[in-house]
């Protein structure tokens, strides 16, 4: 699939693909060399050990008004609430949106961002969720053509209807050249493990697509969430991928699907830092495991095959994340255009615990990889 710059950018104006407007960034230096080319000075490549880096983010977001329009009175629950937003989205109606986007990237030392929509749609009917999922994945593909060294995508799946996210991941991969698919921590309150959801694993795995776990938090904790520090996000969302992960290795899901290539924001969530209590459950308390399930191998190994963003804000939780599942696992995430982490490339190199080469691989070359971005 092929459109050009100006085409894609005609489109846009009228289907509201989302940005961030990017004054949440301050145009300083993301890294000690690069300025922002808004102050006059072009995007400077990452070095490392002599060798040029490719950056890839794996972990960053937009929303098309389009798609989101089809959530009728929904739809206003759609834009986080949240630092930058609505305030700082905006609809991409010329290039000069998508070049602010650009230079936000250029600012955090960013060459390659791979686009994903947390899902919004998976309470709706099949044919409304049809119909975001089709604007969503047409406009992330017209996207990732017209800008293919900068800018890339994970599609949307129905996954409420397992049938329809088959078809959808097989088009998404096989015609529109997307890289995987986004999806949440559990589908309207059920977890992956469920059979119903094994045609998609097992369609991902045949295509070698990525599935990347973005959380929502649990809906049943709301009441607990409530109070003073967002803790529906805090320990809502990093909560809700660990309860995922755990159930797609209890359960025996990454058995029955051994080439699954599942990639985890935030960190993986609190899987990592707790992870070797999992592996004495079953002997501790054999009543609370399911007989019928043997699994291949100590939970923790699992996680030597899965894959996890650098979302985890200090040198010191990078180091252990590494420690745990290794530094091939470990990919660059920022949540971008939310503030989490602006300085992504900081972050890595100041992990003196890591190798020259563990951070170049964490830096862009693990992604590469995982994701089959062939210009790295």
């Amino acid at each position: 699939m092929t459109i050009s710059r100006r085409a894609f950018i005609r489109s846009a104006g009228t289907t509201g693909l989302v940005f961030c407007s990017c004054g949440l960034i301050d145009a300083a230096s993301a890294q000690g060399s690069y300025k922002h080319p808004n102050l006059g000075s072009k995007r400077k490549p990452v070095i490392v050990n002599g060798k040029r880096i490719k950056t890839i983010d794996v972990h960053s977001h937009c929303l098309f008004r389009d798609a989101i329009a089809l959530m009728g009175a929904e739809a206003k629950t759609v834009e986080p609430l949240v630092k930058g937003a609505p305030e700082h989205y905006i609809p991409l109606s010329d290039k000069a949106a998508v070049e602010e986007r650009l230079a936000a990237m250029d600012a955090m030392g960013i060459d390659m961002e791979v686009l994903s929509i947390n899902p919004f749609w998976y309470r709706k009917d099949r044919e409304t969720a049809a119909a975001i999922v089709k604007i969503n994945n047409e406009r992330l593909a017209e996207l990732s053509a017209a800008y293919p060294t900068r800018l890339t995508a994970f599609a949307s799946l129905s996954l409420q209807a397992p049938d329809l996210a088959v078809k959808q991941l097989e088009d998404a991969i096989t015609r529109q050249r997307l890289r995987g698919a986004a999806i949440g921590g559990s589908v309207d309150g059920e977890d992956f493990y469920d059979p119903k959801f094994h045609p998609v694993w097992a369609k991902a795995d045949e295509l070698g697509a990525v599935l990347f776990i973005h959380p929502q938090s649990p809906p049943e904790m709301a009441k607990r969430f409530k109070g003073n520090g967002w803790l529906s996000n805090t320990i809502g969302n990093p909560l809700d991928t660990t309860i995922a992960l755990q159930h797609l290795i209890f359960e025996g899901t990454l058995d029955k699907f051994p080439g699954l290539k599942v990639l985890a924001a935030h960190g993986g969530g609190y899987l990592g830092s707790y992870a070797p209590r999992s592996d004495h459950a079953c002997f501790v308390s054999p009543v609370n495991c399911n007989p019928d399930v043997i699994l291949k191998k100590k939970p923790t190994a699992y996680l030597n095959q899965m894959y996890f963003d650098a979302l985890v804000f200090t040198e010191e939780a990078l180091r252990h994340l590494v420690a745990q599942v290794g530094a091939s696992q470990v990919v660059l995430g920022t949540d971008h255009p939310i503030p989490w982490e602006e300085h992504p490339v900081d972050h890595v190199m100041a992990t003196t615990t890591l190798s020259l080469a563990q951070r170049a691989a964490i830096l862009g070359g693990n992604a590469s990889r995982l994701l089959n971005i062939k210009d790295a």
